[in-house]
């Protein structure tokens, strides 16, 4: 893959590897077990144009094309999973805002969501619902100019420290979402403690007694909440992940060339025998066989391929699954090593198992990949 980067990619990547290894790799076992991460972090995120990474100029954004994006996650995804997932939740948040939201709407929130004065929340996940976002029971009720939201959701990605929500409800049936700032009234936020993984994204339940909501604060049209709004943010989350994926994989590559070539066992170092051999073997290849479909999901992207979104669930639905094997057998070629906290494998395991689940479960993707490539052909004709 190096050879297909241009040099303005390889720039790029030099900046963002650098960032990373120096604000993230360092502090990231500290983030972990504390549960939490600094907001000046994502302030300095915002300073550096990552949170609007692929957010056009005209906004404030960075204006990068896929190629680039992926590689941002893929390093932040290297350096630690909460700070890419942060990168994903802000690509949901502007996307929907980007592709549903009026120009008054864009005007507004974006260059505040992008520099990170606003740190955003994407309010989907219910106490019954997760995948089956058609079943959402938080309601919304018109009175004048207003929107009435009564309900919950769960597992909310920075809900601790987060001043605006983008939320889904119903209104009449319909689906709709809303911006909804934290100030609101009726709006409570309870922390989530003792994740598996992931834990540094500062999670919470909210809820909505009876919060007023402008009608101005409506994301695209009534009844297109999911068919739109949703649809296009998971998307974007769906990509940045699977790079997410990637580098996550990278890391445990990293962490076990370094443990091989100085663990000895037998009087030689562990990279000599054989079945350690297999095991790196193995991973190398799963993490460039998940990195090349990234690189021809951005392909599709870049060139607007109405294809683009489900070769987008094939790379994150490999690419999750990818990881949880390569952090499965860094843990193992760490052995009892890789079970403590001195060692990274040991979050990089728990970490990857995060990623089989959020924006959308794998059995989510394997029930859409199948139906898509039956009913429309998705992919048939491809190489």
């Amino acid at each position: 893959m190096e050879i297909l980067l241009s040099p303005q990619h390889q720039k790029l990547r030099e900046e963002f590897r650098q960032f990373v290894d120096e604000e993230i790799v360092p502090n990231a076992g500290k983030f972990d077990k504390e549960e939490n991460m600094p907001v000046e972090l994502i302030k300095k995120m915002g300073d550096k144009g990552y949170l609007g990474a692929n957010v056009p100029t005209k906004y404030g954004g960075k204006g990068l094309d896929a190629l680039s994006l992926g590689i941002l996650n893929e390093e932040f995804g290297r350096g630690y999973s909460s700070t890419q997932n942060i990168l994903t939740v802000y690509g949901m948040v502007l996307q929907a805002i980007l592709r549903c939201g009026n120009n008054q709407q864009k005007e507004y929130w974006i260059p505040k969501i992008i520099s990170g004065e606003l740190i955003v929340a994407y309010g989907l996940t219910e106490p019954n619902t997760g995948s089956d976002i058609k079943s959402l029971e938080t309601v919304a009720s018109k009175i004048g100019d207003e929107y009435i939201i009564q309900g919950e959701k769960m597992w909310i990605t920075l809900a601790q420290v987060a001043s605006l929500f983008l939320v889904f409800a119903k209104e009449k049936g319909e689906p709709v979402a809303f911006l909804v700032e934290r100030k609101t009234p009726g709006l409570q936020v309870e922390p989530t403690f003792g994740l598996l993984g992931l834990r540094a994204n500062m999670l919470g339940k909210v809820s909505f007694d009876q919060c007023r909501i402008p009608e101005d604060n409506i994301i695209g049209k009534m009844g297109t909440g999911f068919s739109h709004v949703a649809s296009f943010s998971l998307d974007i989350g769906r990509y940045t992940t699977a790079w997410g994926c990637v580098g996550l994989g990278q890391a445990c590559l990293d962490a076990c060339r370094k443990y091989t070539e100085t663990r000895k066992q037998f009087g030689d170092a562990i990279k000599k025998h054989q079945l350690i051999q297999k095991k790196m073997s193995e991973m190398i290849v799963d993490v460039r066989a998940a990195r090349q479909l990234c690189f021809y999901s951005s392909c599709l992207r870049e060139a607007c391929d109405p294809e683009s979104p489900f070769e987008t669930l094939v790379a994150k639905y490999y690419g999750s699954a990818m990881v949880n094997r390569v952090a499965g057998n860094a843990v193992q070629i760490h052995g009892a090593n890789g079970c403590g906290s001195e060692y990274p494998v040991q979050r990089y395991y728990r970490d990857a198992k995060i990623m089989e689940i959020i924006e959308g479960t794998s059995q989510m993707h394997e029930i859409m990949i199948a139906n898509n490539y039956s009913k429309s052909g998705c992919g048939k004709d491809r190489f």
